[in-house]
């Protein structure tokens, strides 16, 4: 028995299963983490069934379970500690001042779920609960059955829709481009009477550029006016809980659901919307709804700028450490230096970066190139380069560290061989050890 382990420790055996079993248990302790993510996450985007509670003062309250908990502690004269209690997402926040209320369980009469309850989703404040009463359009009710009135109200609401995503599209992409051509004339202006360039035929037409544009403005602040009021032309009555009728225009609702009605299939469909809504939508409500597209977009276009900048000067600065330089005190000083900067705090560059990259850097463009835009800021404020070369320069350490290893697991006998054959040092390291040391150059960047 002890010969056996003996050999299996000379064997290297042991070590083997030892690394496997570490391996197997990173990888369970990720599948896990993973799993409970989206166990706890993936429900947020499921259409939860509304639930009515009759109480036993005679109100009641309609909205979506969200947790159920024993109170921990009280102080008040009740003495409700260990006893249930439900937290109920009641919506409604310009009614109620909340979205969210704990309901003691002994004060619960009767629970019921009303196929007809209803969910809207709305550009402020929140999600109103409630139940269809009927839609009005210019303050006129519109007739029909309250299933015809349903149709009709999601007919409606496509329609409004797809109007408010138009006048979207003018106030950003339309009214964006007539101030932009308006700012470029006027800079143009500006430039010609700073450095006392005198064309008054360059002048009467910029001139005439920026009065052409203004007219223009005024057309599409007329066109919004109109698509703003057809957008409010109609109104959905609704009913809360409490019995009190709402009155809310169409341009303020998102979508309208009734989610005790849907099946499985048609809640699996919703929540698909759910995930590509929150991928692709803007956020609202001060961040607090709608989508995470801005936030998604600009990180990667922040790592792929500093991809660009950081990979190229990482891997030179490692090849000349390591392949060129004479390996001395100050190569040894710089390799310190380079591993000591991998271990700064993140804020120190920030600080650094805000310094050097926008006041100095952007300062100065703006004053050589820009002097006709001061004192609003081009290049001399925050902006997506500038946050991409202060993280280029927290992660040029670790592409140095990590290629120089790469470099240094290269065999000397390639270098050699490489040179034997009448290759050039400059062939060599191109073709023979920047191939066997781009695994450590990847796993820098990664």
């Amino acid at each position: 028995m002890l010969e056996t382990v003996k050999k299996s420790h000379q064997s290297g055996t042991f070590f083997i299963w030892l690394c496997g079993a570490g391996l197997a248990v990173s990888l369970l302790m990720i599948i896990g983490l993973l799993l409970l993510v989206m166990i706890h996450g993936l429900p947020f985007f499921w259409p939860k069934d509304l639930i009515e509670l009759s109480l036993k003062d005679g109100s009641r309250m309609l909205g979506e379970l969200v947790d159920r908990e024993t109170i921990p502690e009280s102080i008040t004269p009740d003495s409700l500690e260990g006893r249930s209690r439900i937290k109920l997402k009641v919506g409604n926040r310009d009614l109620y001042g909340q979205d969210f209320r704990w309901i003691e369980e002994d004060r619960i009469d009767a629970v019921a779920e009303p196929p007809d309850a209803t969910v809207l989703e709305r550009r402020e404040w929140g999600n109103f609960y409630g139940y269809f009463v009927g839609i009005h359009h210019r303050g006129t009710p519109v007739a029909g059955t309250p299933d015809e009135l349903w149709e009709r109200f999601q007919h409606v609401l496509d329609e409004n829709n797809a109007l408010v995503e138009r006048i979207r599209h003018i106030e950003r992409d339309v009214i964006g481009d007539i101030n932009y051509e308006i700012e470029q004339a006027r800079l143009a202006i500006r430039e010609m009477e700073l450095e006392g360039i005198t064309d008054p035929e360059r002048r009467a037409a910029l001139e005439a550029t920026i009065a052409h544009q203004q007219r223009m403005y005024e057309q599409q602040v007329h066109m919004l006016d109109d698509l703003r009021a057809r957008s409010m032309a109609y109104t959905v009555r609704m009913r809360e809980a409490g019995g009190q009728e709402i009155a809310l225009p169409l341009g303020q609702i998102i979508r309208a659901v009734q989610p005790n009605r849907l099946s499985v299939f048609d809640k699996s469909l919703m929540a698909l919307a759910n995930v590509w809504t929150v991928l692709s939508d803007e956020p609202r409500e001060a961040n607090t709804e709608g989508g995470l597209f801005p936030a998604i977009f600009g990180t990667v276009m922040m790592v792929l700028i500093m991809s660009v900048a950081v990979v190229p000067f990482g891997v030179l600065a490692a090849f000349y450490l390591r392949e060129y330089a004479e390996q001395g005190f100050v190569i040894r000083a710089i390799r310190i230096a380079v591993n000591n900067l991998a271990g700064v705090p993140s804020i120190v560059f920030g600080v650094f970066g805000l310094g050097f990259f926008v006041y100095l850097v952007g300062g100065t463009i703006d004053t050589l190139f820009y002097p006709e835009a001061l004192p609003t800021p081009t290049f001399g404020t925050g902006g997506i380069l500038w946050a991409s070369l202060t993280l280029a320069l927290m992660t040029v350490p670790v592409v140095i560290v990590s290629t120089e290893e790469g470099l240094s697991a290269v065999p000397r006998e390639y270098r050699e061989g490489s040179l034997a054959l009448g290759a050039t040092k400059f062939e060599t390291m191109v073709k023979v050890v920047l191939p066997c040391a781009m695994p450590g150059i990847l796993t820098g960047l990664i």
